[in-house]
């Protein structure tokens, strides 16, 4: 049994200083205070946010967990709203994304997680890019496609679209942002399936997290294949992605979180 104090790393009051002034640059636009100040505090809380992970992740006491899965998403998703800004400078997701980077850096903070072992095989942090790569892209792919049911919500009604991307243009960012996750999703598993005893000291086993692997990748793969031969779009298709996505979160977030803070021990 880990207590929740255990879980903590040994320099708590850095990690905590870092979380919150990354929380506090994110609060600018998630409060929507002013168009220039939400764009330079973003930028801040991005540079802040690194900061952060690298000292949980790279730091003398490395640790992981579900918290910090969420965060390292939540800095991706980030870092692609700042290349996509520089394509299409009305995008209007600033205060969604100061939310969402400002809940997860608190959380990171309040759960570190697990500690890193050091004599962990040398694929394994390979192993955790690709599967927290695969997460940070499905969340793109989420958020665009919030913002592409928000654009055809105001189209039938006849009102001016305010995302800052034009329809069609959203749903082609929003499908290639599900293709690449889903390979990045297809080599995180086959890595585990072929690699798992060198990866973890255990070979592949059909535990809750595998489970739901499982099933995102059927429920994207559907939807991929759906849309290349009966092109599906519309409600029908993001209503899968967000299904795929909901699964792919209880896979290591939901597992996670079940055993880092609902029953407060690790396997």
């Amino acid at each position: 049994m880990v207590s929740f104090a255990s879980m903590h790393s040994p320099s708590p009051t850095l990690t905590w200083l870092l979380a919150l002034s990354a929380a506090c640059a994110y609060a600018v636009p998630a409060l929507r205070i002013g168009e220039t100040a939400a764009r330079w505090a973003l930028a801040v809380a991005w540079a802040l946010h690194a900061g952060s992970l690298a000292w949980g992740l790279l730091g003398t006491a490395p640790h992981f967990g579900f918290a910090t899965a969420l965060s390292v998403t939540a800095w991706l998703m980030l870092t692609v709203y700042g290349v996509e800004q520089q394509l299409y400078p009305r995008l209007r997701t600033r205060a969604l994304l100061g939310l969402l980077g400002a809940a997860a850096v608190v959380l990171a903070a309040l759960f570190p997680g697990l500690p890193l072992q050091v004599n962990s095989s040398v694929w394994l942090p390979l192993h955790l890019a690709l599967g927290i790569a695969s997460y940070g892209l499905f969340t793109a792919a989420v958020v665009h496609a919030a913002l592409m049911n928000h654009a055809e919500k105001r189209i039938r009604l006849a009102a001016d679209d305010d995302s800052g991307i034009p329809l069609l243009a959203l749903e082609r960012l929003t499908f290639r942002f599900v293709g690449a996750g889903f390979w990045l999703l297809t080599a995180t598993l086959l890595a585990g399936w072929l690699f798992g005893e060198a990866l973890y000291g255990r070979a592949w086993r059909w535990d809750h997290k595998t489970i739901f692997s499982l099933l995102s990748w059927i429920t994207f793969a559907t939807l991929l294949i759906g849309r290349a031969r009966f092109g599906w779009r519309g409600r029908h298709a993001v209503h899968m992605l967000y299904a795929g996505a909901l699964l792919l979160l209880l896979s290591y977030a939901g597992s996670r979180f079940v055993m880092e803070v609902l029953l407060e021990r690790f396997t």
